[in-house]
C-alpha cells in the first residue's frame, strides 16, 4: 500500500517526472503543461488516462538511470461537449518530449482505439523529435504513427496542435490530419531547422522566420489556425470539434434552430453596381448564416478566396467564397489548393458546401502558368466534381469563363445555383468580348471609342446577366438577395437524405 501511496502522489502532480522546475519554465514561456492543456480541453473530469505506467526500455548511454512515467507523452480518452474524444500530449518536460518507441507505441494504441470506437482524435504536440538514444527504433516509432494517420484519413477527425516544436520527421503526422493550428511565437515546424539551413545554403533564418506561426499561416499554407496562447489554441480546437461529426459514418450535431421569415434585408445593396468595384464577400458570408457562427479556416492565406465552417438554422456547412477585395476573386495556384483541400475535408465527413461565386477566371502570368495553375486548378475541379455531400451554389455578381465551370457548376454535380440578378455568367467580360467579336466594326467605324460602348452595351444586354443561364437550366432561379438564407435553408432541407453512387473502383487519381 504505501508503494501505492508513493506511485498516486507521483500521478496526481501536474506533470509525470518533469520535476517542478521544469514545469516552472515551461509557465515562464507563458506555456501550459501537457497535462494543463489535456484538462483544458476536455470537459471537467472527463479525462480518463491510458499508460500512464509506461516507461523507456533502452539501456544505452545510460537511459536506465533516467526513468519517468509515461515517457513524455500524455495519452487517454475524455469529452468534449458531451463527445467522446481521445487525445495525446507531448510533455516536453520529460526528454524534450522526444519520441522514443514506447511514446511511439502509446501515442498507436490511442489512434488505433479512436478509429475502432469512431471518435476523433487530437494531437497536442510539443516535441524536439525523435529520441536519437534510441536509433532506429524511435523512426519507426514516426513510421507507425504516420501509416495509422493516413488509415484513419477520412474515417475520423484529426486535429493537431503544435505548442511548442515539431521538426523533422515529426511534421509529417500533423501535416496529414485533417487540421493543423499553432501558437504564435512558441511553436514552430520545419523538416530542417536554421542550423541546418545556414550550412547547406549559407542563409542566415530564424526558428519563427522559418517555421513559425506567422509563416505557416500567411506563407505556406501549412497551419489553419492560429492562436496567441495555448488557452485560445484550445478553444479553438473545441469549437473547430462542434462542426464536424464523430466519424465519416454520422453527420455533424444540429443546434436548436427556431425558424422566422429569415429575409435579410441587409444582403440587399452589398455588391455595387459598378462591376469593377470590390467589396467584401464576408459581409454576404454573415448575412446568410446564423449570427456569429462564422469559423474562417486559413483567414491569411491565399485570401482571393474565403474558406471555413459555419451554421445555417442550426445546420453546420462549410462555405467556400471568392473574395473580390484580393486580386478580385480570381483563381491562382495557391488558392485553388487551399478550396479544394477543405471541400475534400467536408465531403469525408459529411459537411454540406455552400459556394459563393464572384470571379472573373484565373489569374494569368508566367509565375502561375509556371507553378502549375492548371493541375492545381484542377485540384479544385477535381475535388468539388467527386464531392457528394449537397452542394449549392450563389453567384452573387461574375462568373467567368474556365472559373464559371470549376466553382461548383451544375455542369459538375452541383444540386442548386442559384443567382442574384445583377449576376454576370459568360465567357469572359463584356470589353474584352467585345473587343474580340466586333474588332472589324468597330476599328472601321468613324468614331471607334463609341462603336466600342455601343457593343459594349449590347453585348452586355446579351450575355451579361443570369437569365440565358436559366433559360438553359443551369442557374435553376434568379432570386433577390435578401431571399438567400430562406432559399438555402429550403434547398439544404430538401437534400437531407441525399444519397450518390460512385462508380466502383479502387480511387480516383486526383491530380496532386
Amino acid at each position: 500500500m504505501d508503494t501505492y501511496a508513493k506511485l498516486a502522489d507521483k500521478l496526481a502532480k501536474a506533470e509525470l517526472g518533469g520535476g517542478q522546475a521544469r514545469i516552472d519554465k515551461q509557465h515562464e514561456k507563458g506555456k501550459l503543461t501537457a497535462r494543463e492543456r489535456v484538462h483544458l480541453l476536455l470537459d471537467p473530469e472527463s479525462f480518463e488516462e491510458v499508460g500512464a505506467l509506461v516507461t523507456h526500455r533502452t539501456t544505452d548511454f545510460d537511459m536506465q538511470e533516467q526513468v519517468f512515467y509515461g515517457d513524455g507523452v500524455i495519452t487517454g480518452y475524455g469529452t468534449i461537449q458531451g463527445r467522446l474524444v481521445y487525445v495525446f500530449a507531448q510533455d516536453f518536460t520529460v526528454f524534450g518530449g522526444s519520441l522514443s518507441e514506447t511514446h511511439a507505441e502509446k501515442i498507436c494504441k490511442i489512434m488505433d482505439m479512436a478509429v475502432k470506437t469512431g471518435a476523433p482524435l487530437i494531437g497536442l504536440n510539443d516535441s524536439g523529435g525523435a529520441r536519437i538514444q534510441e536509433g532506429v527504433r524511435s523512426l519507426g516509432g514516426y513510421a507507425d504513427i504516420f501509416y495509422r494517420n493516413v488509415q484513419a484519413s477520412g474515417v475520423i477527425p484529426q486535429l493537431s496542435a503544435i505548442m511548442g516544436p515539431c521538426a523533422g520527421g515529426a511534421v509529417y503526422s500533423p501535416a496529414m490530419t485533417d487540421f493543423t493550428l499553432m501558437v504564435e511565437n512558441t511553436s514552430y515546424m520545419f523538416v530542417t531547422g536554421p542550423n541546418v539551413v545556414k550550412t547547406v545554403t549559407n542563409e542566415t533564418v530564424t526558428s519563427e522566420e522559418l517555421g513559425g506561426a506567422s509563416t505557416h499561416s500567411t506563407k505556406s499554407g501549412v497551419t489553419h489556425l492560429t492562436a496567441p496562447n495555448d488557452v485560445a489554441c484550445l478553444h479553438q480546437l473545441r469549437r473547430l470539434l462542434s462542426y464536424l461529426p464523430q466519424n465519416c459514418e454520422e453527420k455533424p450535431t444540429y443546434l436548436p434552430y427556431e425558424l422566422g421569415t429569415e429575409v435579410r434585408d441587409e444582403l440587399e445593396g452589398i455588391v455595387p453596381d459598378n462591376p469593377n468595384v470590390p467589396y467584401d464577400m464576408r459581409e454576404v458570408i454573415a448575412g446568410i448564416i446564423d449570427p456569429d457562427s462564422f469559423m474562417e479556416i486559413h483567414e491569411r492565406y491565399a485570401e482571393n478566396i474565403v474558406v471555413g465552417f459555419a451554421r445555417l438554422a442550426g445546420r453546420s456547412i462549410g462555405i467556400i467564397a471568392n473574395q473580390p477585395y484580393s486580386l478580385a476573386g480570381v483563381l491562382d495556384v495557391d488558392s485553388s489548393k487551399k478550396a479544394a483541400r477543405f471541400t475534400r475535408t467536408c465531403d469525408c465527413f459529411n459537411v454540406p458546401l455552400l459556394v459563393l461565386v464572384d470571379v472573373p477566371g484565373f489569374l494569368p502570368g508566367t509565375d502561375q502558368e509556371w507553378s502549375g495553375i492548371i493541375t492545381n486548378g484542377a485540384k479544385l475541379l477535381y475535388a468539388l466534381s467527386e464531392a457528394t455531400v449537397p452542394r449549392v451554389t450563389v453567384i452573387t455578381r461574375k462568373a467567368y469563363g474556365g472559373a464559371y465551370d470549376v466553382m461548383n457548376s451544375k455542369h459538375i454535380g452541383a444540386d442548386f445555383n442559384f443567382a442574384w440578378p445583377g449576376a454576370e455568367i459568360a465567357v469572359m467580360g463584356a470589353k474584352g468580348a467585345t473587343e474580340i467579336i466586333f474588332r472589324r466594326e468597330i476599328t472601321s467605324a468613324n468614331d471607334p471609342d463609341a462603336k466600342l460602348a455601343e457593343k459594349e452595351a449590347e453585348y452586355a444586354e446579351t450575355f451579361a446577366n443570369p437569365y440565358r443561364a436559366a433559360q438553359r437550366g443551369f442557374i435553376d432561379e434568379v432570386i433577390y438577395p435578401r431571399d438567400t438564407r430562406r432559399k438555402l435553408i429550403r434547398a439544404y432541407a430538401s437534400l437531407e437524405n441525399k444519397v450518390t453512387v460512385l462508380p466502383k473502383k479502387k480511387h480516383g487519381n486526383i491530380p496532386l
